[in-house]
């Protein structure tokens, strides 16, 4: 008896997580189809054109754009941003600084600074 491997497959969706780009921006071929472990790895490793101008003009999911922002999701959706933005839109934001944003950006670095001295506290807390 002998077992043929077979490739571990996923949802277009699961792939374009994995990729970080907005699944609906992407080619219909990709949309329409699975996408297997070696394929996305081939992705990644060397993307085509598509995936490079997604990658790099949008538009982007919103886990893209609130690391851009420098905020969480969830500060994307307290300043009302809900849909996917390009990096121009992302830009512009930037530039225009509206108040919610620099009240999310503060609050993102506090929390980073507070985790870190949760982690600060737990390295010592395993040394003694």
């Amino acid at each position: 008896m002998t077992s043929q491997k077979t490739s571990q497959t996923m949802k277009p969706a699961t792939a374009a997580k994995k990729l970080n780009v907005y699944l609906e921006a992407t080619p219909a071929e990709f949309q329409e189809g699975v996408v297997s472990r070696d394929e996305l790895n081939a992705l990644q490793t060397d993307p085509p054109e598509w995936l490079k101008e997604l990658r790099r003009n949008g538009p982007h999911p919103r886990q893209v754009v609130a690391a851009r922002l420098g905020v969480s999701i969830g500060g994307l959706a307290r300043g009302g941003i809900t849909d996917p933005l390009t990096t121009e839109q992302i830009e512009a934001l930037k530039a225009e600084a509206p108040d919610w944003l620099e009240q999310e950006r503060a609050t993102q670095a506090e929390v980073r600074k507070e985790n870190a001295r949760a982690k600060q506290k737990a390295t010592e807390d395993r040394e003694s």
